[in-house]
């Protein structure tokens, strides 16, 4: 309680009014800065301006500039308590700003990241007001006391959550400058959505290590230690890992190749479906009933798989209808073609065709063959059209679509053979 009385008492004094003033109007100025330069972003994502302009990263580092240029300026006159306090929250805030605005970026859907940023959040916060009170120095050296000993080195705790806040931050930046690349550059310059994709993961991917590898420099991590684990990793890969690396290694054929892109329309083991993202360890496919499917990647490579959208998107669909014996063949193939021409998602070329297929047990047999160019949208819907304009043309034409008869003959019983059975029953009786 005592450092919280000194804060209060601190700020009692008679100039408050006027630091109060500098503090709004510093707030005021970042404000109208990033309002006048980040109305014009064409990002409604911008890690710098964000969505609102004061939950991106611009504002509380403009308002953090100010207020410290402030504070610098009015302490050689007064005392500064407020703006002092005002200092710690702005760089808290610009921390918690700049993680949660690169991974609303880098990781859009992610439940973990959002986990993160709350525990950061958190920390941030708690870090803010033991800075406010004066007692962040001595939770320092507290934590500098507390000692782990790994073989013959020691690290203490303060070192520890040093490395970790240290490598947090560059593998944030890293993050940021992939995002930055992917969105500015790759998508103007890249057309190919699957491209573009597997670009965007592999300078991720880098850019990652790269900045893993500086933080662990920056902790004081031997990095030629790190050849012993890259050797037994080798290892693992070979034996252990196979098929968790064929897929990851799958994964970037398939996107180099192109022989599957985002969007297409495959066949897999029976399983038809829309390409929605191709990960680096696993394709996921949805069929037009919402059922979703997460085919392996090596699965893609060393199986027969239908790309129906690769060369040629257009499907040939198949129906068929029998009629009577006493129809006239040249009308009913006439029908058919009209009532399939007449559904709007049959083409015109190829054209329609109709075949005389066998001599049923119930009638002539018919094979009306029709194409469309957007299997995605579903075959079962286009047939079913065409079965409705068959069915309604045949009957205005008053051709008959028999039902399935069968002929049954009844043959006398031969006459028995010897006394009746009742004779005999009673015979035996008797």
């Amino acid at each position: 309680m005592i450092p919280l009385e000194k804060l209060l008492r601190e700020l009692g004094h008679e100039a408050l009014s006027w630091e109060f003033a500098v503090l709004v109007l510093c707030l005021a100025a970042a404000y109208g800065i990033c309002w006048a330069v980040g109305r014009r972003a064409s990002s409604r994502d911008s890690i710098w301006f964000g969505r609102a302009i004061v939950d991106g990263v611009l504002f509380p580092l403009l308002a953090l500039a100010l207020v410290y240029s402030s504070r610098l300026g009015l302490q050689q006159f007064q005392k500064v308590p407020l703006l002092r306090i005002a200092v710690p929250v702005l760089i808290s805030l610009a921390g918690i700003r700049l993680l949660a605005r690169v991974f609303t970026v880098a990781f859009p859907h992610s439940s973990l990241a959002r986990l993160v940023e709350r525990l950061f959040s958190w920390l941030a916060w708690g870090a803010a007001v033991l800075w406010i009170l004066g007692l962040l120095p001595m939770v320092m050296d507290e934590m500098e006391s507390i000692q782990f000993a790994f073989g013959k080195s020691k690290l203490s705790l303060l070192s520890l959550v040093q490395g970790v806040l240290s490598s947090g931050v560059v593998l944030v930046l890293a993050l940021w400058i992939s995002a930055t690349v992917e969105r500015n550059v790759l998508r103007d310059s890249v057309s190919d959505l699957s491209l573009r994709k597997v670009a965007a993961n592999a300078i991720r991917a880098v850019l990652l290590l790269v900045g893993f590898l500086f933080a662990l420099s920056a902790v004081g991590v031997d990095l030629t230690a790190l050849s012993v684990l890259g050797g037994a990793l080798g290892v693992g890969l070979g034996f252990g890992l196979q098929k968790l690396a064929a897929n990851y290694v799958s994964g970037f054929v398939i996107l180099f190749e192109r022989s599957l892109r985002i969007g297409d329309t495959v066949r897999v083991d029976n399983f038809e479906g829309i390409v929605v993202d191709i990960k680096t360890r696993y394709t996921l496919i949805r069929s037009l009933n919402g059922r979703e499917s997460v085919v392996p990647n090596e699965m893609l490579i060393t199986q027969r798989i239908e790309n129906l959208s690769l060369a040629d998107p257009k499907v040939l669909l198949t129906t068929d209808v029998t009629v009577g014996y006493d129809a006239d063949v040249e009308q009913v193939e006439r029908i058919l073609l009209e009532a399939a021409r007449d559904v709007p998602r049959v083409i015109a070329e190829p054209e329609c065709a109709v075949r005389l297929t066998r001599f049923g047990a119930d009638g002539l047999e018919f094979s009306v063959q029709f194409w469309i160019a957007d299997p995605q949208n579903g075959q079962g819907a286009v047939k079913s059209d065409v079965n409705r304009r068959i069915l309604k043309a045949l009957r205005e034409a008053g051709i008959d679509i028999p039902f399935p008869q069968r002929v049954l003959h009844m043959q006398p019983a031969p006459a028995a053979a010897g006394p009746p059975a009742t004779s005999s029953a009673t015979a035996a009786t008797g």
